[in-house]
């Protein structure tokens, strides 16, 4: 697929004297959402909004202007080229403070935006290429701001095969600590055999291949199959909802959910490494339904494959 001919920003990938002249391209893509407009409930018309001058009624969008209150009533107009004209050309950089481990940033700091950074032109090319390498080859990422938006923004810059990918980061005094809620979690003492059967079952959970592009969106796909029943007349029912084993205690719970997924793993064989407890020795086996189940067994034997042999 041809890379987007239009660009979110372009500027430079500053680190000391090094400037790499980058063109990016946002990585988020809204074009498979379905976007819902506001109606009025009794005639089904749509809720706009309009944006109107007390002297001349509705305005068009090329009509707008931005626009400062520094007195009551007084603006002055700020136009976006005079502002682009007090921007130097370190504004227009990606400004590289340093390089830190590729996880060092705890990931509740990731803002969810993310672009797509490749060189722009063939002056570019080379330096572009050389930083890439060099931090593939160092493990690392690069912690940086950037102007875009018309703010400052603090982001990293990671590498990810031939390209290197800039996520924006919140800044630290907008993530909420997380000792404000520990407080809320209680410390508990647990039973050998509930240590033991829940490891059971994450070993037994694990996944020998992952895939996230074999997840997709479920929520979009029920709206525009709920948006074609409406098209079409039909009635919405009420989706059946699946009957929920009725579990009286943990150790129950645990017991039945490591049967379970046992179960689905008996088909491929194969055994698992035992499962220690906190003394290092093996734990042992637990009578679930009416079977001696090891706390270890259910979990695929890694093939050579697997392991990259």
């Amino acid at each position: 697929m041809a890379v987007p001919s239009r660009t979110s920003w372009k500027g430079f990938l500053k680190l000391s004297l090094v400037s790499v002249p980058v063109k990016a391209f946002t990585a988020n893509d809204t074009g498979g959402e379905v976007r819902l407009n506001q109606l009025h409930k009794d005639c089904n018309a749509r809720v706009r909004y309009q944006k109107v001058c007390p002297e001349h009624g509705e305005l068009k969008s090329e009509s707008i202007v931005s626009g400062y209150e520094h007195q009551k009533d007084q603006y002055v107009v700020v136009d976006p080229e005079d502002l682009d004209k007090l921007r130097t050309k370190t504004d227009r950089a990606v400004s590289i403070d340093g390089f830190i481990p590729l996880d060092a940033i705890d990931n509740r700091y990731y803002a969810g935006k993310a672009h797509y950074l490749l060189p722009d032109g063939v002056a570019g090319a080379r330096p572009y290429a050389l930083l890439r390498d060099g931090m593939l080859q160092n493990g690392v990422c690069a912690i940086a701001q950037v102007v875009m938006s018309g703010r400052e923004q603090l982001v990293v810059v990671r590498p990810l095969g031939k390209m290197l990918v800039m996520f924006g980061l919140h800044y630290p005094q907008r993530v909420r600590k997380a000792d404000e809620f520990e407080t809320e979690v209680e410390d508990l003492q647990f039973k050998p055999e509930e240590v033991a059967l829940t490891n059971t079952l994450i070993g037994a959970s694990k996944l020998d291949a992952f895939d996230l592009d074999g997840y997709s969106d479920t929520y979009v796909q029920k709206l525009k199959k709920l948006i074609d029943m409406k098209v079409q007349g039909q009635e919405v029912v009420q989706a059946p909802d699946h009957e929920e084993p009725k579990i009286l205690n943990l150790m129950d719970a645990l017991k039945k959910s490591v049967a379970e997924a046992q179960a689905r793993l008996a088909t491929g064989g194969g055994e698992a490494p035992a499962v220690e407890d906190a003394a290092g020795g093996d734990v042992p086996d637990v009578d679930v339904a009416d079977k001696k189940l090891a706390p270890s067994a259910g979990r695929k034997k890694r093939t050579k494959k697997a392991e990259g042999g």
